[in-house]
């Protein structure tokens, strides 16, 4: 394979084309790396440069192997601009960075430990929310798929304004992002087409819906309409809790207006699963199965959080049980979709109950894209050409593609600066990453909420910092693996679950 990397000296930075938006992580881009001449060009255009073999730019050093750079097969591979800045998408630049057919990752706004990682180029002040400033930035650099790793631009929009541009982008429109921006329009939704879910109302009125819970009885869950963070449900043990999450959405205004609708549902009993789909809009394939750990503390007890810890394979979803998942869940939504006439293009991700009484699944959530960490441990299973395969799904021909997974298991651990999901402190030092990934070749350590301070040293800046993640043959060597890089990250303000995975280790 052809491949070239450029090492560019720290002063030289790229000009912006606007203000403020083609700036790279910190100002300026200490490598690039292409594996054809298309993306060279878009480079040497951008900076004014007269388009040339990069070997005769005193500035650029090259590195090649395997095969001339500018071979026939260029044509074929593909820039790609990931939208995001969290684990998941440090996830996703890893899966596409080792793709053959992509060119170039680039992520924005991306974090520091991407950036620093290699496994993309993060555009720091790219405007991710201005659809002109992401299409002007895909139109220069020859950007030829995007996606969309974050569910807010997705709601308001970015995949429609890409797509009338003529960007092939892996996301949703906005009315079919609404799957995970309306808990309300789901449920709708899966009434009209025989989606199996929990029973529910919703409510506008906290009256009404404090009278519903008193008459339904508790365990009950509260749900904010819209889009919280992942904060916006409530598990509630007793009618004053139920009342209280009622009043902070629709009375004191908690979450804005995600909150201004609340759904009230019934609570089901089993083992939660995350089930992931590839959908072409006519098309569904599922990627392997995932189990994520939503609560804060050891044996799932405290609030809930984005994510603590997930692994995959998931045991309790097997082939027989992904088969009714895909005929009564995922392909009823795909065709529903199509015939409210917003077919979805994008990954479905399922939030499941495996229903204690019946063995059978229900939907509790959709997600209109990867889930966090989950996607952390299924890009580290990834055997396919994630680049190609999201193409596809763009192009409407996922019928033709199959996904190959490597065997065993894989195991993510995050670790959160101490108090999430409460409040926290930002700017603690982070030490031994390095070391921490050197234990192993089959441990990688995705970044989420990280920053450099102007002595280099990485620091948190968010609530969720770090996913240590690792392969092994089976679950437990994927656990021990993933532990000893957990202790070896040397964050005393940082903290982290110690059983993940304990439902698959019967802990």
């Amino acid at each position: 394979m052809a491949s070239a990397a450029c090492n560019i000296g720290s002063s030289l930075s790229f000009p912006a084309r606007e203000p403020g938006v083609h700036l790279f992580w910190g100002g300026s881009i200490s490598s690039l790396c292409f594996r054809s001449s298309r993306a060279w060009g878009a480079i040497f255009a951008s900076i004014g440069c007269v388009r040339r073999s990069p070997t005769s730019l005193p500035n650029f050093v090259v590195k090649a192997s395997v095969a001339d750079e500018f071979d026939d097969t260029s044509k074929d591979r593909v820039v790609v601009l990931v939208i995001g800045g969290g684990g998941r998408e440090h996830a996703l630049c890893y899966a596409l960075q080792r793709s053959p057919s992509c060119d170039v990752v680039f992520c924005a706004p991306g974090n520091a430990g991407i950036s620093q990682s290699g496994d993309a180029t993060c555009i720091r002040d790219l405007n991710i929310v201005d659809s002109k400033a992401v299409i002007s930035f895909c139109q220069t650099w020859g950007v030829g798929l995007v996606v969309v790793g974050p569910e807010t631009p997705l709601v308001a929009g970015l995949a429609d304004d890409l797509v009338k541009a003529g960007i092939p982008t892996f996301g949703p429109s906005a009315k079919a992002a609404a799957l995970e921006g309306s808990k309300d329009f789901m449920k709708k939704l899966c009434d009209k087409y025989g989606i199996p879910t929990a029973k529910y109302r919703t409510f506008i009125d906290p009256s009404f819906a404090k009278q519903y819970v008193k008459e339904q009885g508790v365990p009950i869950v509260v749900k904010a309409d819209g889009l919280a963070a992942g904060k916006g449900v409530i598990v509630a043990m007793s009618l004053e809790e139920a009342y209280e999450a009622i009043d902070s959405m629709l009375v004191d205004a908690a979450f804005g207006s995600a909150g201004s609708r609340v759904i009230i549902e019934e609570f089901l009993e089993g083992e939660e699963a995350s089930f992931f789909a590839l959908v072409d809009g006519e098309t569904a394939i599922p990627l392997e199965s995932a189990q994520d750990h939503k609560r804060v503390g050891d044996g799932d007890t405290g609030p809930n959080t984005g994510g603590m810890g997930a692994y995959s394979p998931a045991p309790i979803l097997t082939k027989q049980l992904e088969s009714v998942v895909m005929d009564s869940i995922i392909l009823p939504t795909v065709k529903g979709m199509e015939a409210e006439g917003h077919k979805f293009i994008g990954v479905l991700y399922a939030g499941l109950m495996i229903e204690k009484k019946t063995g059978m699944p229900k939907l509790i959530e959709y997600n209109v894209r990867f889930g966090d960490p989950e996607c952390q441990v299924l890009m580290m299973r990834l055997e396919s050409d994630l680049a190609r395969v999201l193409l596809a799904a763009c192009r409407g021909e996922l019928g033709s593609v199959s996904l190959k997974w490597s065997p065993g298991s894989a195991m993510v651990v995050v670790m959160a600066s101490k108090g999430y999901p409460g409040s926290y402190k930002k700017g603690s030092k982070i030490r031994n990453l390095e070391e921490a990934e050197m234990l192993s070749p089959a441990v990688k350590i995705f970044h989420a909420g990280t920053d450099v301070d102007p002595n280099g040293n990485f620091i948190a800046v968010g609530g969720r910092v770090l996913g240590v993640t690792a392969r092994g043959k089976h679950i437990e060597e994927a656990r021990e693996r993933v532990y000893d890089a957990v202790e070896a990250v040397d964050w005393p303000e940082g903290f982290f679950r110690h059983d993940i995975g304990w439902r698959a280790l019967h802990l």
